[in-house]
C-alpha cells in the first residue's frame, strides 16, 4: 500500500487496469455518433480522466473538440442548495453532439443538470461518461452512457479526485485508510 503525505492508501483501481478501461470505453464512443463531438469536462474531479480518456477516444478514431464546465451544487456548505454554473463553456451546442465528462456519478442532481443544460441550448445530444458509478447514493433517475467501474461506498481520491485538495495527482483512484 502507498504511502502518500504520511496518509495509508489502499488501491481500489490502478493506473493499469484505468487505462485500459479508458480504452474500452473509447472503442464504445467510437462505434456511436462521434461526428462534430464536443467533449465536455466537468471540473474539477474529472479533468485526468477526461485527458486520459479523449487521448484512448484519438486512438479510436474520434476527433472530438474539448471544453470545461465548472458545476458547484455546494458552494462553500455542505448542503446542496442547488446546481450552479461556476464557469461556463465557449462553445454553441446547438446541433452537435456532446459529450459530458465527469469523475464519479453519485447523487444525479449534478449530471442530470449538466445534461438538461446541453439539451435547452439545442444539442443534437447528450451522452455522460463517468470514471466511477456510486449507485448506493442516487438520489435520481439518471444513468450514465459509459461507466469506468461501479464504486463501493468509500470515499476515494486519486486520478484527480481529491481530499481537501490533496491526492489528486495519484495516477489510481483508492481510499485512505489511515496515518502510515
Amino acid at each position: 500500500m502507498p504511502v502518500v503525505r504520511g496518509k495509508t492508501i489502499d488501491i481500489l483501481y490502478s493506473a493499469e487496469t484505468i487505462a485500459e478501461r479508458n480504452r474500452a470505453i473509447a472503442a464504445e464512443i467510437a462505434q456511436g455518433n462521434s461526428e462534430d463531438l464536443l467533449v465536455i469536462s466537468v471540473l474539477k474531479g474529472s479533468f485526468i480522466f477526461a485527458a486520459d480518456l479523449i487521448r484512448a477516444m484519438h486512438d479510436a478514431g474520434v476527433a472530438p473538440e474539448m471544453e470545461f464546465i465548472t458545476l458547484s451544487s455546494y458552494g462553500t456548505g455542505t448542503v446542496s442548495r442547488g446546481v450552479t454554473v461556476l464557469k461556463d463553456i465557449d462553445s454553441d451546442v446547438a446541433g452537435r453532439h456532446v459529450l459530458l465528462i465527469d469523475d464519479i456519478l453519485e447523487s444525479g442532481r449534478t449530471l442530470r443538470f449538466a445534461r438538461d443544460l446541453m439539451f435547452e441550448r439545442g444539442a443534437a445530444s447528450v451522452q455522460i461518461a463517468v470514471l466511477l458509478d456510486k449507485r448506493i447514493k442516487r438520489e435520481v433517475d439518471f444513468e450514465a452512457d459509459f461507466i469506468g467501474f461501479e464504486c463501493p461506498d468509500y470515499f476515494v481520491v486519486g486520478y484527480g479526485m481529491d481530499a481537501a485538495y490533496a491526492f489528486r495527482e495519484l495516477p489510481f483512484v483508492g481510499v485512505v485508510t489511515g496515518d502510515a
